[in-house]
C-alpha cells in the first residue's frame, strides 16, 4: 500500500514537540527522543512544496543501516525504529513506519564535521580563491571535483539560524577544547573512510559528508543522520569527470529547477513542478537500494 507524503507528524504524536527542522522533528518521550523524518523538502535555506513521496521513510531507513554498519566503530545514540513499540503515542503507525527513530538524549556538540575526500562545492570555490580550504593549504593545480591526496577535516561551527560558519580545525579546537577537537576529528576521518570503500563496492563515490556528535555520560556518541542524501554527496563513479558540475545522487533535480527558474531566491518559491518531485523522489529511492541492495518494500 502506498502513503502520501508526510509534511509534518505534529497531529500523529502525542508527544511535547522539542523541536521542528527543515526536514526532521522531534518530541520529547522522557528518557528518550523521537525523531520522526518527514517528507519535507528544502533548498537554498527554503522548505519547498509539495513533500517528496518517500524521502523520509529513505532518510531514516539509511541513517539506520548506518548506524547499524559503523556501531563497533562508534557508539551512537539509537535506541530503536520500531512504530510499533511506541504504542498509543503514535496515531497512525502505518504512516510513520520507517520514519521515526527512538534515541537517547546526549548534549549536542555544536560543531559540523565535515570530511571531504574530493575538491569540489563550497570547498572548491575556496581552493579558487586562497589555495587553501578551512585553512588546510593544498596542492596547486588541483582540478574542480578531483580526488584530494587524503581526505581532509574542514569543520563549521553550527548556527541554528542561518548557514553553518565554515571554521579552521584550531578555531575548532579553541571553542571546543584541543582534546574533543582531536577526538572528533579522528572519528569523523574514520567514518568516512569506512563509508566510502562500502560505496565503491556499490559503484558510488563519496565524495563528502558531515557528521554530527553528543556527549552521552561523558562519552562522544554519534547522532543525528550518516551517510544520507541529505548529509553526503554522492556520485554515481560512471558520471564522474573533471571540471564539470557532477548530477549527484541527490535532491540536484530541485536545485537545477530552482537554479534555472526566475525565482528570486528571496521570497518563497512557487510549488515544485510534478516531474521535479517525481525524479527527486526516484533518486533518493535509487541511492538507497544501490546502497543497502534493498527495496523500501
Amino acid at each position: 500500500m502506498t502513503y502520501p507524503a508526510v509534511s509534518t507528524a505534529v497531529d500523529l504524536i502525542d508527544a511535547p514537540l522539542l523541536y521542528k527542522g527543515k526536514v526532521r522533528e522531534l518530541y520529547d518521550l522522557g528518557e528518550h527522543m523521537l525523531i520522526v523524518v518527514t517528507d519535507r523538502i528544502s533548498a537554498f535555506d527554503y522548505v519547498l512544496e509539495p513533500a517528496v513521496p518517500e524521502k523520509g521513510n529513505v532518510l531514516n531507513r539509511l541513517s539506520a543501516f548506518w548506524f547499524g554498519q559503523t556501531k563497533e566503530l562508534l557508539e551512537n545514540h539509537v535506541v530503536h525504529i520500531d512504530v510499533d513499540r511506541l504504542g498509543s503515542i503514535v496515531k497512525n503507525p502505518e504512516l510513520l513506519r520507517n520514519r521515526i527513530m527512538v534515541v537517547r538524549k546526549a548534549q549536542r556538540i555544536d560543531m559540523e564535521c565535515v570530511v571531504r575526500g574530493y575538491i569540489t562545492g563550497g570547498g572548491w570555490r575556496q581552493y579558487q580563491e586562497t589555495g587553501k580550504v578551512n585553512g588546510i593549504e593544498l596542492p596547486e593545480g588541483l582540478r574542480k571535483n578531483a580526488q584530494l591526496p587524503e581526505p581532509i577535516f574542514t569543520p563549521a561551527a553550527k548556527n541554528d539560524v542561518g548557514h553553518d560558519e565554515d571554521i579552521p580545525f584550531s578555531k575548532m579546537q579553541e571553542l571546543i577544547g584541543e582534546e574533543l577537537g582531536d577526538e572528533l576529528k579522528e572519528k569523523s576521518l574514520k567514518l568516512y573512510a569506512f563509508a566510502r570503500d562500502i560505496c565503491a563496492e556499490h559503484g558510488i563515490l563519496l565524495a563528502d559528508c558531515k557528521f554530527e556528535f553528543g556527549i552521552l555520560d561523558g562519552r562522544v556518541i554519534l547522532i543525528d543522520e550518516i551517510f544520507t542524501p541529505d548529509a553526503s554527496r554522492f556520485w554515481a563513479k560512471d558520471k564522474y569527470a573533471l571540471d564539470i558540475e557532477i548530477d549527484s545522487m541527490d535532491k540536484e533535480p530541485v536545485r537545477a529547477y530552482l537554479a534555472s527558474s526566475s525565482w528570486d531566491k528571496n521570497s518563497t518559491p512557487d510549488p515544485l513542478p510534478e516531474e521535479v518531485v517525481a525524479e527527486t523522489s526516484r533518486r533518493y529511492l535509487d541511492i538507497y537500494h544501490r546502497i543497502t541492495g534493498h527495496s523500501l518494500n
